[in-house]
């Protein structure tokens, strides 16, 4: 099999108690030809220490940024490999991930993007929301723009694409501080239909003071936002959006206090 130089770009700041499982899931990968990329943003926590015992290993800078779609696109800017993603620095990929990517890209050599499943873990890595990652297995399985821009069913941690897309389309937007994800799985989904792999890539943690547990209506209504913008006044597609928010916004109140 071919093996392809995979880029992998981390933005992390003050993760230390997370980023050296997301910094082993990499590493300790099946697969010859890793490039991995940490852009930290001045962490004052122990994380540059951990950076330091990797240095033979991986490409790292600390410096400030504008946030993390800024610290995504330096490492995009300076990564070689053909094909590319970012894992943010509490987030792991399953074993074997990086094979089953080339593996794909290999045999369907039209498709420039891809995306797998994804599961969903608490601070222990022990699996949680299996109900969320059930309903998301069941969207992820039929692609469809329009399904794209009513429901974000595609796990961030789990997609990966082609460097020349940025080329041809840009790097991430850094005006988006919630959905750089979907705003450019929208924007590259509109000229290319994604790959889907039926199997398990990533994990993604969910826990009380992470970003996405922190602000998780936020990001739902700022996916509304980005939708709107890409569906161009689709009357019908807003509608279905907007009632999918309030689906899943009581979905997650209902869990929170059935959690608590």
């Amino acid at each position: 099999m071919k093996t392809p130089k995979i880029s992998i770009i981390t933005p992390t700041y003050n993760q230390a108690g997370y980023i050296e499982r997301t910094i082993e899931s990499i590493l300790g990968q099946d697969y010859p030809n890793i490039e991995y990329i940490v852009m930290d943003g001045g962490s004052t926590d122990g994380t540059i220490d951990i950076l330091k015992k990797y240095s033979d290993r991986i490409i790292w800078k600390s410096e400030k940024d504008k946030g993390q779609a800024d610290a995504i696109n330096k490492g995009l800017r300076i990564a070689k490999g053909e094909i590319c993603a970012y894992i943010n620095s509490d987030d792991t990929y399953e074993q074997g991930a990086f094979a089953t990517v080339a593996k794909y890209f290999n045999k369907h050599p039209d498709k420039e993007w891809l995306y797998g499943k994804c599961r969903i873990i608490d601070e222990n890595d022990k699996e949680i929301r299996r109900f969320v990652t059930w309903y998301k297995n069941i969207r992820l399985k039929k692609y469809s723009y329009n399904r794209l821009l009513i429901e974000n069913a595609i796990s961030q941690p789990a997609t990966f694409w082609k460097r020349k897309l940025h080329n041809e389309l840009g790097l991430f937007d850094e005006n988006e501080y919630h959905v750089m994800d979907y705003e450019f799985w929208l924007r590259i989904g509109q000229k290319y239909t994604p790959g889907v792999i039926l199997e398990y890539l990533s994990n993604f943690r969910y826990y009380a003071n992470s970003k996405s547990g922190l602000q998780t209506k936020e990001r739902f209504q700022d996916e509304a936002r980005v939708a709107r913008q890409y569906s161009k006044g689709a009357i019908f597609i807003n509608f279905l959006h907007s009632v999918n928010y309030y689906k899943i916004v009581w979905t997650y109140k209902a869990m929170s206090i059935f959690n608590r």
